[in-house]
């Protein structure tokens, strides 16, 4: 191999931990898989048990290619521990329509680039319009009708619904609607002659190329019920981060967003060095979406159980009910992430600020520890913390 080259295989990496478990892979392998899943190939020695599999990947699923866009989902048949959120990552061209719908579950999203305009009206006819870029969110309740349309350079986004069995492909459409009522039942409906409906879709279009919209003002719609109270948009990156020693973090819920009533997230950054402290969830199971950067996450299952994934821009991590967890960065740039739950609150526990607001005797018996721990637990919580060195396997 000449010098320099950067051809992956010139360090193929062995299930061997460095106290000598494990052998040799001569078999049938992916060996880019288990570059980019260092402590999945090698797992730390605490690793133990039969955690099932809480990691999934964008990339490994079926892509949905539509003129005027694509989509793709992860739902519990792709992560079937992912029992109560599913979710699309979906892309819009200048134009691209994804059409008039609505749902049976709740709608949540995160623009991931770009820019888009969405629109809804509520079972009181109140309407509602708005331009979302980067960094915001939108929330559709259950069975609200919908849309989203890409504007100039199109846009990428995250959708995100309260049910792990939800599917996309699934939900009603007018188009659909259109096609399976029969046309004389159309034209008493509204009021015109059935000659009014000759050129309808007769199937659904799910995804449309049409022309970029102008300005909003030229598309807002007059109703005599007035527009939907709640702003059904969000501009997260606008809000104030709290800022820790290993990076930051935004949690909205519906104490700062009022209509997402039952979907909260938290968008965290942690930089080089940095890590989501040890902490669990006492509401409800996380679902992850990695934005950028790499990462590891162990968790703690009880019952001596522990497994240890690697994660990057594009996966889906999912953490179960209760179960204690940190989040590391192994890359050189920061790893954003967001963390999301079927709760209309962000709630978690610290390990760190629990073990400080226990009396100290009780924690000392328990853990046989010393002054140098107990006297550097805080009292006030700091979910993203820094740490000098990545743990390694031995």
């Amino acid at each position: 191999m000449k010098k320099g080259s950067r051809n992956p295989y010139e360090n193929i990496p062995q299930p061997i931990r460095e106290d000598g478990a494990g052998a040799t892979d001569l078999g049938p392998r992916d060996v880019l898989r288990d570059i980019e899943n260092p402590d999945m190939l090698v797992p730390p020695k605490t690793d133990a048990g039969t955690i099932p599999n809480l990691k999934f990947s964008f990339s490994d699923t079926h892509m949905q290619l539509y003129h005027g866009g694509w989509s793709q989902e992860i739902t519990a048949r792709e992560l079937p521990i992912s029992t109560t959120l599913a979710g699309v990552n979906m892309r819009l061209t200048p134009g691209g329509v994804r059409e008039l719908h609505w749902h049976k579950q709740a709608e949540w999203a995160y623009m991931i680039l770009g820019k888009a305009r969405v629109t809804a009206v509520d079972q009181k006819g109140r309407n509602f319009i708005a331009d979302v870029s980067e960094g915001d969110l939108w929330y559709f309740p259950a069975g609200i009708p919908h849309s989203i349309q890409g504007l100039e350079g199109g846009c990428e986004f995250l959708l995100v619904f309260d049910d792990g069995n939800f599917s996309e492909l699934s939900t009603f459409t007018i188009t659909d609607w259109f096609a399976h009522t029969p046309k004389d039942v159309l034209s008493a409906n509204f009021g015109v002659s059935e000659q009014a409906f000759a050129h309808i879709p007769t199937k659904q279009r799910y995804m449309f190329q049409a022309e970029v919209p102008g300005a909003i003002e030229t598309d807002e719609v007059l109703s005599p019920y007035g527009t939907v109270p709640q702003s059904l948009t969000y501009r997260l990156l606008q809000q104030e981060p709290m800022i820790t020693s290993g990076g930051s973090v935004r949690i909205v819920d519906s104490t700062n967003f009022p209509a997402s009533v039952n979907i909260a997230a938290a968008l965290v950054e942690i930089k080089p060095g940095g890590m989501r402290e040890l902490h669990w969830h006492p509401n409800n199971d996380e679902w992850q979406y990695y934005l950028t950067g790499t990462g590891r996450m162990t968790v703690f299952a009880a019952s001596g159980e522990a497994r240890t994934f690697n994660y990057r821009a594009g996966d889906v991590g999912y953490v179960p009910f209760a179960m204690g967890h940190y989040i590391q960065n192994t890359g050189t740039e920061s790893l954003w992430f967001l963390e999301i739950f079927q709760s209309k609150r962000f709630e978690d526990v610290s390990l760190n600020q629990w073990m400080a607001l226990t009396p100290k005797k009780l924690v000392e018996a328990h853990l046989h520890v010393g002054p140098e721990l107990m006297d550097s637990l805080r009292k006030e919580k700091a979910p993203v913390v820094k740490y000098n060195e990545r743990t390694d396997n031995s």
